[in-house]
């Protein structure tokens, strides 16, 4: 008993290790399971992620056509064009001012219709009538200094005329005289002291001569010297009296225009200086529109492009006629023209639309304008395919005011979306639903 007991305690059993080996296969199968769990969970995680971006990457969430304005790619003429609002304005509006100082006489009222040549109101300047008077009196002084001086001068030449000739005819006589006396002086009449004497008398006669002719050969240029000055002092004063009473006449203040009176500057009954404004008339012949343009558009505005002018029932044709330099908040100012006669109706300051016409590209592709040219900067497009908007790279080349160029990216008959997909969130394609 003691040695079985001793041997069993020597030799154990195979209990102890078929317990051990069952134990560890389940540990083991434990740890495997765990591990498997693991796995597909992120697996399952990582499909997920990629699904949920392939549906943020890919397809938007469904999105109502009737949200959506879509437009249709067609080939046409592409006109870049602008449009503003202009105000009607006076392209000759004159501001008449007093010629002089005076007591002022107004004749019409704001608004009166005037035509070339009406008498809006006068001036009474005391001073500038008595300056004229006097110097009117001076012409007349001159005037007759210069006749007298023609007068003179033609007395003056009859005198020369007459002292001529009788130069002429004592020479003639001094002559026979001296023919007599050598006759004499021959027959023993005359002495030689004689013969001399009448010899000296003949020289002296010619000397007489010659100087009378000489005389009246210069009295001519004299009295054309003399005149001609007299004339210029005539001709000075009378200058001076011309300007005194254009000046006089100005007084009259008169219409240069067809039109209305304007604004009135200078109160009736008052004295006023010279150069102060008295009112203002505006020619209702010569109406232009006067609008403001954004810098951006204005860069390529030009004097002479045509522009279409509407308003008050009816629709005009016009030209740009000036465009300013000068840049004011942002804005430049323009004027457009109407082409032939103003029309009729037109009041000043009456509001207008205008579209100036920039450019015309025939055979282009166009497409009508929207909000997707805010986007991408206008590198983008969605086009319609099915029941859905696909993402596409565009090309844009001008933009009119309705309709944009596309240079690339699309077809005609193409549809896109061209405002409302601000909310595809940049989207590669959307789902369209009715």
């Amino acid at each position: 008993m003691n040695i079985k007991s001793q041997d069993s305690e020597l030799f154990r059993g195979t209990e102890a290790q078929d317990r051990l080996v069952l134990e560890q296969r389940r540990g083991f199968l434990r740890r495997h399971v765990l591990w498997i769990v693991a796995a597909v969970l992120v697996v399952g995680s990582v499909i997920w992620w990629v699904a949920g971006a392939r549906g943020a990457l890919g397809a938007h969430a469904s999105v109502s056509r009737s949200r959506l304005t879509i437009a249709t790619v067609k080939r046409g003429t592409f006109t870049r064009d602008l449009s503003a609002d202009g105000r009607v304005v006076a392209a000759v509006s004159p501001t008449l001012y007093a010629p002089a100082s005076g007591k002022l006489t107004l004749l019409v009222h704001a608004g009166d219709i005037i035509a070339p040549g009406t008498l809006l109101a006068r001036l009474d300047s005391p001073d500038l009538t008595a300056k004229l008077t006097q110097e009117r009196a001076s012409l007349q002084s001159a005037q007759a200094d210069y006749d007298r001086a023609a007068l003179d001068a033609r007395l003056r030449l009859r005198s020369a005329q007459d002292a001529a000739a009788k130069a002429k005819v004592d020479r003639d006589s001094a002559r026979r005289e001296l023919q007599r006396s050598r006759n004499a002086h021959e027959q023993g009449a005359y002495s030689e002291l004689q013969v001399l004497r009448t010899q000296d008398a003949l020289e002296k006669a010619e000397f007489d001569l010659r100087a009378a002719n000489t005389a009246l050969d210069a009295r001519p240029e004299e009295n054309r010297l003399d005149l001609e000055g007299r004339k210029a002092a005539v001709e000075r004063q009378q200058s001076l009296v011309s300007d005194l009473q254009r000046q006089v006449d100005a007084l009259e203040i008169r219409s240069t225009v067809t039109g209305q009176v304007g604004r009135i500057e200078a109160p009736d009954r008052a004295v006023v200086a010279k150069d102060a404004p008295l009112l203002t008339t505006v020619d209702l012949t010569a109406l232009e529109i006067g609008l403001q343009v954004p810098e951006s558009f204005a860069r390529e505005l030009a004097i002479g492009m045509p522009a279409e002018i509407s308003g008050n029932g009816g629709e005009w044709q016009g030209r740009v006629d000036t465009v300013s330099p000068e840049v004011v908040n942002g804005q430049v100012t323009a004027r457009v023209r109407f082409n032939g006669a103003v029309p009729k109706g037109l009041r000043q300051n009456q509001r207008l639309s205008v579209r100036i016409v920039q450019e015309q590209r025939r055979d282009s592709l166009i497409v009508e304008r929207g909000s997707f040219l805010d986007q991408d900067g206008g590198g983008v497009a969605y086009v319609l395919q099915g029941n859905r908007a696909v993402r596409q790279r565009i090309r844009v080349g001008g933009i009119g005011v309705g309709t944009v160029q596309i240079l690339g990216g699309l077809k005609a008959g193409d549809q896109i979306v061209i405002s409302g997909t601000e909310s595809f969130d940049g989207a590669e394609h959307v789902t369209l639903s009715d």
